[in-house]
């Protein structure tokens, strides 16, 4: 005999096959059994609200909203004052900040949770 044999009763053999048969469809149902969260609507709600970036997007469109109207009031003034240019330099200015906020985000999920 090569040490690669091994000698075994055919129906010893037959029988462990079966045994390993049946530990596999234990295995296979031990899987399939659905984990019923409670939670899992909200986790979706959550993951589409993440995926859409409507958060992001709805503040961007307020801060356009607010951007257009000061600019439109700032333009009809007849003679500005220093606080008011001031409030005006202030809104245009922090455009960049909310357009970097929202443009450098895309990722920063991903990578709190892993993905990349």
């Amino acid at each position: 005999m090569d040490r690669n044999e091994v000698e075994m009763d055919l129906n010893k053999f037959m029988a462990m096959v079966q045994e390993i048969g049946e530990l596999k469809d234990k295995i296979r149902d031990l899987e399939d059994v659905k984990n019923n969260n409670p939670f899992q609507k909200v986790i979706f709600v959550a993951q589409a609200v993440d995926s859409w970036r409507i958060f992001p997007r709805a503040f961007l469109s307020i801060y356009m909203f607010l951007l257009y109207y000061t600019v439109m009031w700032f333009m009809d003034l007849p003679d500005p004052t220093f606080e008011q240019s001031g409030l005006i330099s202030i809104v245009v200015g922090s455009g960049a900040a909310w357009f970097g906020l929202y443009a450098g985000t895309s990722n920063s999920s991903k990578k709190f949770k892993g993905e990349t």
